[in-house]
Order: C-alpha cells, then sequence, then structure tokens
C-alpha cells in the first residue's frame, strides 16, 4: 500500500541520515532478511536506557536529548515504529475532558507542525480541522464544556448547527444532529513517520538506537536501577523508560524487584477504503461520531473509518505474544455495527470499495487515562505507557513532560491525573484489567456525565461494614479500588430510576443528601470513612519527631494527644499529601491521608526517611475501620457509650483520645470531621468494627442518627471553604495560595522542606489565589450545574478555573472553589494577586458556554452558619480532604 511505501519511504531517510546506518548497509545486502546482524555492539553503560521504539520511546529520547542528557540508549525489539503506532490512524485531537490531556495534545500539535522542518523526515502533518458531532442535546452539553475549555486556553473552537457541518463537510448525513464542536487547528498526521522523525532528532542529538533488541528484564540493587539485560549483554544505567506499550506490564513484571502498571490490549478495528470518484480533499475535516462510536477520516484520497465497539475483544491476556504487530485477523461480524454507523453517517459510501480491515492492537488502562511517572518501589525507573487510543495525541507532550520529570525530579504540570502511583497492587490483576478493559473501550465514546462510576471490578476493598450499609440501602462509587458510600436511599424510593438517572442538570439524589446534610447540622449522622489511607511512625528515640518535622510544614512537636493539621510539601512549597497527624506518644504518631495517597505518600516517605532500623513506618490502613460521628448531638451519643468524659474542657478541639466504646477497647477517638461541624472520628480496629457501629446506631436512635455518604461530606466542606487534595490542591499548589499559613509554622526552630519557597512567597506575595464563589443568578432546578473546571472570570476577562463545587443546602445555593490569577492584559504575564484584587472584580463561572454571575470570597460565611462552634474552631477544624 501507499502509506507503507511512505513509511519504508520514511526508514531509508532516517538512516541515511545516521552514518552507523550507512556503515552496515553492505553487511545487510549480504545476508538474508531473516538473520540481519545488528549494526554495532551495545554500549557497555548509558545513563538511560529506553525500551520501545514507538511514538512515546522516540519522544522521551527526543526531549530528553533537548534537556541536554546525550548518554541515552533507546532499545526497540523489533523496528522502530512497527508496533502500535504503525497502524495509529493518525488523528491529533485536542478535544479531552482531562486539562493535562488537552495540554498534552495541544504541545503534541505545535511540535509535529515543525517537526518536518526541524528532521527533514516527512510527517505528513496537515492541518484539517475536527468536527465532533452530537445526537443529543446531552452530547451537546459535553461538548460545550470541552469547547468552553479549549477557548481560555487559546485553541480555537467553536459550537456549530447541523448546516454548518454539511458545509464543512458534505458527505456528512446531518438530520439526526443536533449541534457539533469544530476544532479548526486538529490535524493527521503519518504517526509512524513522526515516530522516526523523533528519533533523526535524538539520534542527531547523540542518542543511540538500536533495533531487533529486546530487553528480558531490569536490574535492580537496594531498590534503584542498575542495568539491564537484553539478547545482546547487559547496559548498567541510572535510569530505565518502559515505553514498551502493550508488553509493558509484561515487562514490569519480568524484572526482580515487579513494577505494576496496570494496562491490557484489546483489538481495535478500522477500515480502508480505495478513493472515491472524487477523491476527498486533504484537508477535509475529521469526523468523530460519539454517538456512532466511530471516527472518519480523510486517507489518500478515501476513507478510514474506526471506532469503538460496545463488545471489544481483549487480548494477549497469557503475556508475550509477537515481537512485531501484524495485521491481527479480520472481523467483519465484530465490525459491523461500526460499518452500519458509518454508512448512516456517510450514505454515499455504499457504493464505495473498501480496501482492507485493519485489526491491531491498544492498550488501555483502568480508569481511560495514560500512565506516566515513576515506579514507587524502584527509583530510576519510568513508565509512559497506555494511551488508551489517544498515543499519537499525546506522544508529544507526554514525552515531554516525562522527559522533565527525569531530569529536574518534576514536570512542569500537574500530572497526578496520569501518575503510575495514583493505582496499587489491587489493579494489577489480570482477571481484573481483562474485565475493566471490555467496560473502558466501550466509555471511550458513551457520555460521561458527572460523577459516573466504573461497574467492573467492584466490591474488591471493602469495609467491614459493607454488607451492613448496603442493606441500609447504600449507593456506592470507588475510589482507589475502595468502595464508599455516596448516599444512602430511603425505604420506599425508585431505587432503579436513581441508579440510571444521569445528567448535567439537578440530579435525582439531591433531596436525598439534603436530608442527610440537615441531619449533619442538625442532629447526628455517621459516614464511613474507613477508606482513608493511615500510616503510624514511630521510633527508639526521638528519631521520628526530627524527620517528620523535616517533611511536614505545621510544627509536630505538640503535646501527646493533639492532632495537627498540616502539609507535606515539596521544594516548591506545593502540596505531596495534606494530612492530619495525632501525636500518640512522644515517639509516635498516626497519620491520616487522602485515599489516593496509599502509594504515592508511601514511596515519598520511604525515599525521605532514613533507613534506620530504630525508625518504623506501617501502613495500618486494614486496621482500622474509620467512623465520622458529625453533627451537635455527636457529644450526647458518644458521652453514653463511653465513660471518659468528653465535654470542650476535657477534650478540646483536634485532640486525640484513646477509649472505650461500648465493649470495646483502643478506639482513637479525635475530635474533628473533615467538615468544620462538630464530632468526632472514630478510628476503631476492624474487629470491633461491626459492635462499635451497632452501639452508635442504637444509641443515637433517640438523638435522630441516621446514616450519610460522601455527597453530603462534600456539601459541607465546599460550603466552609475546605479544600481537599488531588481536587483542589496539589504540587502546584501552596499554603500561601490557598489560605493556610495558620498550617505552616516557618519558626519553628528547624529546617523544612520548601520552607524557603513559602518565605520567599511571603515576602513577594502568590500569583494564584484560592477563592470561594457563590453563584448568584442561578437557578438550581433549571439550569446547568457547576461540577469542576468551568473557567473564571473577572470583568469579562479570564483568569482561572473551579476545581470543585457542591450545592449548600445552608445557603442555598451552588459553591464553587477554584484558583484566581491575575494575567497582565497586554503581555498576558502572571502578576501577583492580592486580596483588592480579588475582592474589588466582578465574576462569572462560565457552565457549558453560559456565564452566570458569582460573588467572590476569601473567606467562609461562618456567620451564616451553626453559633454553637466558637470562632478559632470554625477556622482550625477538619481541613482535610476526601
Amino acid at each position: 500500500a501507499a502509506g507503507m511505501f511512505l513509511r519504508l519511504l520514511s526508514d531509508v531517510r532516517w538512516r541515511a541520515a545516521n552514518p552507523k546506518w550507512r556503515r552496515m548497509t553492505c553487511s545487510r545486502r549480504s545476508t538474508s532478511s531473516t538473520a540481519e546482524p545488528h549494526p554495532v555492539s551495545l554500549p557497555a553503560q548509558a545513563q538511560v536506557v529506553i525500551c520501545g521504539g514507538g511514538i512515546m520511546g522516540t519522544s522521551v529520547a527526543y526531549h530528553l536529548s533537548k534537556m541536554g542528557w546525550k548518554d541515552i540508549v533507546l532499545l526497540e525489539q523489533g523496528r522502530l515504529a512497527a508496533g502500535t503506532t504503525r497502524f495509529c490512524a493518525g488523528i491529533v485531537s485536542t478535544a479531552r475532558h482531562v486539562s493535562i490531556e488537552l495540554k498534552m495534545a495541544d504541545y503534541s500539535n505545535k511540535l509535529y507542525q515543525q517537526l518536518e522542518q526541524e528532521t527533514g523526515v516527512k510527517t505528513g502533518y496537515v492541518k484539517t480541522g475536527s468536527i465532533s458531532l452530537a445526537q443529543t442535546q446531552d452530547r451537546l452539553i459535553s461538548l460545550k464544556r470541552i469547547a468552553s475549555s479549549l477557548n481560555v486556553m487559546g485553541i480555537p473552537c467553536e459550537i456549530i448547527t447541523p448546516k454548518q457541518v454539511a458545509q464543512l463537510h458534505p458527505l456528512i448525513n446531518i438530520h439526526d444532529l443536533v449541534g457539533a464542536m469544530y476544532v479548526p487547528e486538529d490535524a493527521l498526521v503519518s504517526s509512524a513517520n513522526v515516530s522516526l522523525a523523533l528519533a533523526t532528532a535524538a539520534s542527531r542529538n547523540g542518542v543511540q538506537i538500536h533495533e531487533r533488541t529486546s530487553v528480558s528484564h531490569v536490574l535492580v540493587q537496594k531498590g534503584r536501577v542498575t542495568g539491564v539485560e537484553t539478547d545482546r549483554g547487559q547496559i548498567q544505567c541510572q535510569y530505565f523508560v518502559n515505553c514498551a506499550g502493550q508488553w509493558a506490564y509484561e515487562l514490569g513484571h519480568s524484572g526482580e524487584e515487579p513494577v505494576n502498571i496496570p494496562l491490557h490490549a484489546c483489538e481495535h478495528f478500522y477500515l480502508l477504503t480505495h478513493p472515491l470518484k472524487e477523491p476527498l480533499a486533504s484537508n477535509l475535516p475529521t469526523i468523530v461520531d460519539p454517538d456512532g462510536r466511530i471516527y472518519i477520516r480523510n486517507w489518500q484520497g478515501g476513507i478510514l473509518s474506526g471506532g469503538f465497539e460496545k463488545n471489544p475483544k481483549p487480548l494477549f491476556t497469557e503475556g508475550r505474544n509477537q515481537l512485531e504487530i501484524q495485521n491481527l485477523q479480520e472481523d467483519w461480524d465484530h465490525f459491523e455495527p461500526l460499518l452500519s454507523a458509518l454508512l448512516r453517517r456517510m450514505p454515499d459510501l455504499e457504493a464505495l470499495q473498501i480496501m482492507q480491515l485493519v485489526n491491531c492492537p491498544e492498550s488501555f488502562t483502568p480508569d481511560m487515562r495514560c500512565i506516566m511517572g515513576e515506579s514507587p518501589t524502584v527509583g530510576g525507573y519510568f513508565v509512559l505507557a497506555g494511551m488508551n487510543s489517544a498515543g499519537i495525541s499525546y506522544g508529544g507532550g507526554a514525552g515531554k513532560y516525562l522527559a522533565e520529570w527525569m531530569v529536574n525530579g518534576y514536570p512542569s504540570e500537574n500530572v497526578w491525573p496520569l501518575d503510575l502511583k495514583r493505582f496499587g497492587t489491587l489493579q494489577s490483576s489480570r482477571t481484573f484489567l481483562r474485565h475493566r478493559v471490555m467496560e473502558v473501550m466501550p466509555l471511550m465514546c458513551d457520555l460521561k456525565v458527572p460523577r459516573w462510576d466504573f461497574q467492573t471490578g467492584r466490591q474488591l476493598r471493602t469495609s467491614p461494614l459493607y454488607d451492613r450499609l448496603d442493606a441500609q440501602g447504600a449507593r456506592w462509587m470507588e475510589k482507589h479500588g475502595f468502595e464508599r458510600v455516596k448516599y444512602f436511599v430511603p425505604p420506599g424510593k425508585d431505587l432503579l430510576d436513581l441508579d440510571q438517572s444521569k445528567t448535567f442538570y439537578k440530579p435525582d439524589w439531591f433531596d436525598i443528601v439534603g436530608s442527610e446534610v440537615k441531619c449533619c447540622k442538625e442532629a447526628v449522622c455517621v459516614i464511613d470513612m474507613s477508606s482513608f489511607t493511615k500510616f503510624e511512625i514511630s521510633s527508639t528515640g526521638d528519631q521520628a519527631l526530627e524527620n517528620l518535622q523535616y517533611l511536614f510544614s505545621n510544627d509536630l512537636d505538640v503535646p501527646v494527644g493533639h492532632v495537627v493539621h498540616t502539609g507535606m510539601l515539596n521544594e516548591k512549597g506545593g502540596y505531596e499529601n495534606d494530612c492530619s497527624i495525632a501525636r500518640l506518644s512522644k515517639r509516635s504518631f498516626f497519620m491520616i491521608s487522602p485515599t489516593d495517597q496509599q502509594v504515592h505518600c508511601w514511596a515519598w516517605l520511604k525515599n525521605r526517611l532514613p533507613n534506620d532500623s530504630t525508625l518504623t513506618m506501617e501502613d495500618v490502613t486494614w486496621k482500622y475501620t474509620a467512623l465520622n460521628l458529625i453533627g451537635p448531638r455527636a457529644l450526647d451519643v458518644l458521652s453514653e457509650l463511653s465513660y471518659a468524659p468528653i465535654t470542650p474542657e476535657h477534650f478540646p478541639s483536634l485532640f486525640c483520645k484513646e477509649m472505650s466504646v461500648g465493649y470495646a477497647n483502643g478506639i482513637r477517638v479525635m475530635s474533628i470531621t473533615h467538615t468544620g461541624e462538630p464530632g468526632f472520628m472514630l478510628y476503631i480496629p476492624i474487629e470491633y468494627a461491626l459492635h462499635v457501629y451497632n452501639e452508635v446506631m442504637n444509641m443515637g436512635q433517640k438523638y435522630g442518627i441516621r446514616n450519610a455518604g460522601y455527597y453530603a461530606l462534600r456539601s459541607l466542606r465546599i460550603e466552609k471553604f475546605f479544600a481537599f487534595w488531588g481536587q483542589d490542591l496539589d504540587a502546584f499548589t501552596t499554603p500561601m495560595e490557598c489560605g493556610r499559613e495558620f498550617q505552616v509554622k516557618l519558626e519553628k526552630g528547624m529546617q523544612f522542606v520548601g520552607q524557603e519557597a513559602l518565605l520567599e512567597q511571603k515576602q513577594n506575595g502568590v500569583y494564584k489565589r484560592f477563592t470561594m464563589f457563590i453563584l448568584e443568578d442561578h437557578d438550581t432546578d433549571m439550569d446547568l450545574w457547576p461540577w469542576w473546571g468551568e473557567p473564571i472570570f473577572r470583568n469579562g476577562r479570564y483568569v482561572g478555573k473551579t476545581t470543585s463545587s457542591a450545592y449548600s443546602y445552608t445557603l442555598e445555593r451552588h459553591v464553587c472553589l477554584g484558583f484566581v490569577h491575575h494575567f497582565d492584559e497586554k503581555t498576558g504575564e502572571e502578576l501577583v494577586v492580592t486580596t483588592d484584587f480579588i475582592n474589588q472584580g466582578e465574576y462569572e463561572i462560565n457552565i457549558a458556554g453560559q456565564r452566570f454571575q458569582a460573588k467572590a470570597k476569601l473567606y467562609p460565611f461562618s456567620s451564616l452558619f451553626t453559633h454553637r462552634r466558637r470562632k478559632d474552631e470554625v477556622e482550625l477544624s477538619g481541613y482535610q480532604r476526601e
């Protein structure tokens, strides 16, 4: 085919540009193709070894060499770009829901645009634009949300009518469309040629590239990469990058120290046609029809069209199979629904001659987001894989961020949504991955309304109270594999309707959550929060205190029994974790962190705590069930279940005491609720969990006790202006930027990580400020709801995005939290954000293209809330996270 000819032509040009390939030409001519000799021997050592010569491996090599690292070896088991990259449809699309993915795709597009000029290798780059079609109003809302994000990032984008679709692409049937999104700068490329161009540039910068070289496993000593074993000998190295695509999982498990990379391949189909009688123009826009589950692009005057079927076929569950991916078996019966959708969308294709049905493997991950970052268990082992059929869109940006991570120690953007450490070992079960990717692949096209949940791989990590709560109407969501309650369906409510209701508007659970919130404020509620990550850190001497004082920003040298809210900061002062630490004894500390911090926080601390036998850290997440007792009557319930006095005089705010509850001993009770409401957290040894829960519910009946879920918790914490890590806080957010100066002790008598950055901010000011917005002219019943990621406008100019939002049942308004920046109107340069700048602006929140007026505040509405709490308790209690 002409496409293969172009690929081979690029191959030849790349080799011609590389002296070592010219030297080996003679020897290649004199040998058979099945026994090609290796051009040069492998080096004995290198700084970096990259495994995988597809778009990811070559992008990492390109960006590392651009950043000044030259001692790099790239190994490819077959030929460059001969894996999934070779079969990629070549669509570069910036229309992404997740902000970091959008930024990666935008960078990739700009990189590919100039790559041919830089390298001399033809990449096939054509700026065609793309049109995403909407057959339903909900789909159009989803596209409008994406469009609002693209526009504020400076990427041209518009919502267009079906008639405008027909003008841009005359062959498209528009009778069932309600609208579309047009992104004029999206493009097409030859993905294999882009990969070869990146390899060419990397090679010119000193990167050594060796084809026909397989990595068998990675060598590890004392928890760090020391080298790789290949079929051609060993290479000693400091860094290893796993860009092995669908083989990344097997390669991760082949080493002396396994690295879990949860991805799984599925078959992916697309067809190629002969050119039309009037060949399609090369700049005709690419069509994405998510409701029809297909995409359509021009291919040499004909059509390339594939899609994401509802019944995908997982591949290679048994492990390693082929070196280079040959075209897998055609399956026209399987492709028939996608073909039907194509013919409905482009009826004129009926008479078109089909050239080939291509079937190739694509790797998918458990949450539809790619995997990048350093292994939590092996230092110097980096991963970039699992692109969920968007490898060419992400390739440039993902390679750039990973290269920055390796060279600087951190990337230039917050990549936590893509970090390998968001997964634990539980997501690496082959059975789990096989079942999950069968759900993930159809979800590529499914409408993703706010707060949807995966259905596969569930009930994996559960609280001991799971069955009891389930029987009482609990509706579940999953975080880090742990089942958590969203809310409880009251008896007599139509369960089926509630489970199936999916909307961008007011949800069916609105009144249910409202009654749970009311109970938290007026009586007492119980929320099972067992999913929190829990570590115990202790030492024989003062080592635990000394090390924690260095790693945390607040002062942990407090009297025994006190609880401290503190950030675990990086050198830039950003939050790597946000946690509560209770001092259990002079030499022992109990640390509570967000659910999805289990892997990340453990790795962060392990890498920074001394390897000292006198200092121990234990993950006790599974040893304790956590019950959050929220509400003004929580004190009454607990008083009757325990003989210990728990009045404010004996049990002040932010205090921890071990006590008996019912018959159970050793319950760690803390006077915090993570919501700003009065109450207690009970950390219960799991064998007592059922007993304590039953006692609390029985005793609480006379006080109006009821179960509640995380949706109620979210509403309570957002109306109190509490930031949560992973949503509002990240590695690029400092305490100074979100009003948490009181959680930082700059003068605690010793240095701590991030101190210099915070002192600089204190002196010079901050460039973004965490702000609370109350929507003014928003109709809760009729208008679209804000969920997260909505652009914020100040005096008509874009200043930031919301990070979380919830309906406040107290204010009877929607509350959004987000960061406000101050951009210079002429240069776009970021300026210091002052209190006056926040207070003197007129604000609007853009929800799917419609702007709503909002009132900005830097402090919560303490006067509107219950006066039972003292002011200092309202300010200090429960700044936590989900």
